[in-house]
């Protein structure tokens, strides 16, 4: 499980916005898988297990409670680690990409996490998500044109 703990955190981030929040949702996670290790199926994969209870947890969360809007919102740059090998433009290029894909409709962004950068399939991410594959590839097909219409001038580029 520890090697899926990072994967969880970026996921709960993508939800959350907060790091406080995702570090919970992760522990939380955890917590239920252990509690819960006799449900999960050999032969599966595990990281797709886990993702769902994350999805779980966090979708009762916010039945439970409205998210505070406007606090602990992660800065883009700050969530974006980079080594010394990466030059400022592709800083600057990533921390856009990062902000342009924010701000998108809560259902595309966890689709488009899901599917480009965790590498989950179409199949995969309706399972976690307990939505039709259908509706997976409309999001997916909705938030690339989003992203696609947003440059730096507000055109397409």
């Amino acid at each position: 499980m520890t090697e899926n703990l990072a994967r969880l955190w970026r996921y709960g981030l993508v939800l959350s916005h907060q790091r406080d929040v995702a570090d919970d949702l992760v522990q939380a996670t955890c917590l239920r898988a252990l509690e819960r290790a006799d449900q999960f199926m050999p032969g599966t994969r595990l990281d797709r297990w886990l993702f769902s209870i994350l999805h779980s947890i966090w979708l009762n969360e916010i039945r439970s409670r409205r998210v505070r809007q406007g606090q602990g919102f992660v800065d883009a740059g700050e969530t974006l680690i980079f080594d010394g090998a990466h030059d400022t433009e592709t800083h600057v290029m990533a921390g856009q990409v990062l902000k342009q894909v924010n701000a998108l409709p809560e259902a595309q962004r966890t689709v488009v996490f899901l599917a480009y950068v965790e590498g989950l399939s179409y199949r995969e991410v309706a399972g976690i998500l307990d939505i039709p594959i259908g509706t997976v590839m409309s999001r997916l097909a909705a938030a690339r044109a989003k992203l696609s219409d947003t440059g730096p001038e507000g055109g397409r580029q």
